[in-house]
C-alpha cells in the first residue's frame, strides 16, 4: 500500500469509532471472527486495546497476517485494519476518492 492510499484511509478512520475492543485476554480466534466479519463489511476497522503493556505494533501485525489485511495505523491504544471486501453490497471506500 503506498502512502496515499494509507493517508486517506487514516483520514477515514478518524471518523469511525473502534468496533472492536482487545482486552486482557488477548488476541483470541473469536475475536479473528469478530474484526473478519467487520472487515468484509465495511473494509476498514478500527480496534480499541485496553492492555497498557503491549507492543501494538506487534499486535497489528499479527492482526493483519491472521486475517491478511493491510496495517493502516496505530495511535496511542487504536489500531486501524483494512482490507478490500469481495462481498456483494459492500461500498468500497477507495473506489470513489
Amino acid at each position: 500500500m503506498d502512502s496515499k492510499t494509507r493517508a486517506k484511509l487514516r483520514a477515514f478512520a478518524s471518523q469511525i469509532k473502534p468496533s472492536v475492543i482487545i482486552g486482557k485476554e488477548g488476541i483470541s480466534e473469536n475475536l479473528i471472527k469478530q474484526i473478519g466479519m467487520d472487515l468484509d463489511s465495511r473494509e476498514l476497522v478500527k480496534v480499541s486495546v485496553l492492555e497498557s503493556e503491549v507492543d501494538y505494533k506487534a499486535m497489528l501485525d499479527e492482526l493483519c497476517v491472521k486475517l491478511k489485511a493491510e496495517p493502516v495505523c496505530y495511535i496511542g491504544k487504536k489500531l486501524v485494519l483494512y482490507r478490500y471486501s469481495t462481498k456483494k453490497n459492500v461500498k468500497h471506500i477507495l473506489e470513489n476518492t
